[in-house]
């Protein structure tokens, strides 16, 4: 008697759609805003993790820092002249006001004169960089809407301070420091404007050591540094080169030990293809450097090496939490929310 075997057919096409299914479920649909260029990133960035924004209605966000104590993010409001806190229950909500102009130095106007940089220092003060104040300031990490701002440093040499914009704390408890002249820039005419109350010819980068009250000049030569951070050995500074000047962004590496400085990553090439400029960043425990540039967030490896590519828009700058589950990220005046995504 000859064998029916009109249902092989059929059941093989349904093992079929059921190993795919299995298959397509296992395996997550990659974010196209991300862009892999040397694999062995992915060890910490998730390619299908998706951005989730966290905050928005925020002139100009930046300045972003993880909380140990409360859980928390911290960033500023660089326009509104205002400190957000954001955690997970509570959402986003002002924190400190004013936060960086307070009527404590003379300023112009006109310009980008409220809190940047943020740190959080070994006893959980908030330690701030001050546009509008023009120094360096420490303040309780408490919610205050008259806060009392302690003067950590202000001057050069006798000579007040342009902005302090961005700052990095090393092992040894000092900490690094930018101090371009954003005080002094026009958003309406886009120009640096100079003024008879701005004393340095130089935007310069600093160290300054709290314990000794010893403040070093780096060194003056960066033209518009802004955003910076250090290698997880701390021998090398990285600073990032803003392209307002003279058109050429770029990270440039700072070795510590012999005060030789280098071209870390160009990204001319890139800025003519993308919007977004080199301004704040972080350096991830790998020693990866997690930077806003064009194109959105850049990695760029310790060797200088472009690794990947997040298209979180125009960016302001970076920070990662405690154990670097997330990174969170601050956009720029036409993308002004504040984000975070997943990562490995």
């Amino acid at each position: 008697m000859k064998k029916n075997n009109n249902w092989i057919l059929p059941v093989a096409f349904i093992i079929f759609i059921i190993f795919w299914k299995f298959i397509s479920d296992e395996q997550p649909t990659p974010n196209p805003k991300i862009e892999i260029y040397n694999s062995s990133i992915e060890s910490i960035i998730d390619v299908s993790s998706e951005i989730e924004v966290l905050a928005d209605s925020i002139s100009l966000p930046e300045g972003p820092v993880w909380d140990s104590n409360s859980k928390s993010l911290l960033f500023v409001d660089v326009m509104g002249n205002k400190l957000y806190k954001w955690n997970e229950t509570e959402g986003a909500s002002e924190y400190i006001s004013p936060s960086g102009n307070t009527g404590y130095a003379p300023n112009v106007d006109f310009g980008l004169l409220g809190a940047n940089g943020l740190a959080i220092n070994s006893n959980g003060d908030i330690v701030v960089c001050q546009h509008g104040d023009r120094r360096v300031a420490l303040i309780e990490n408490s919610p205050s809407t008259n806060p009392n701002f302690v003067t950590v440093v202000d001057n050069f040499e006798g000579k007040k301070f342009n902005s302090p914009n961005d700052l990095v704390y090393a092992s040894d408890g000092s900490f690094y420091f930018t101090d371009p002249a954003f005080g002094f820039f026009n958003l309406q005419t886009f120009q640096f404007v100079e003024d008879e109350i701005k004393k340095l010819d130089f935007n310069g980068v600093y160290n300054f050591n709290p314990s000794d009250n010893k403040l070093s000049l780096i060194t003056k030569e960066i033209d518009l540094p802004n955003g910076l951070g250090l290698s997880p050995d701390n021998k090398t500074l990285y600073v990032n080169k803003m392209s307002l000047l003279d058109g050429n962004p770029r990270i440039i590496s700072l070795n510590l030990e012999t005060n030789e400085s280098s071209i870390l990553f160009d990204g001319k090439d890139l800025s003519e293809s993308y919007e977004g400029n080199f301004d704040g960043m972080t350096v991830h425990s790998s020693g990866n450097i997690f930077t806003s540039g064009p194109g959105g967030l850049l990695v760029i490896s310790p060797e200088g090496d472009l690794m990947a590519k997040i298209d979180f828009g125009h960016l302001t700058n970076a920070t990662f939490d405690d154990d670097e589950s997330y990174l969170y990220v601050t956009g720029f005046v036409n993308n002004p929310k504040v984000y975070r995504i997943k990562l490995n």
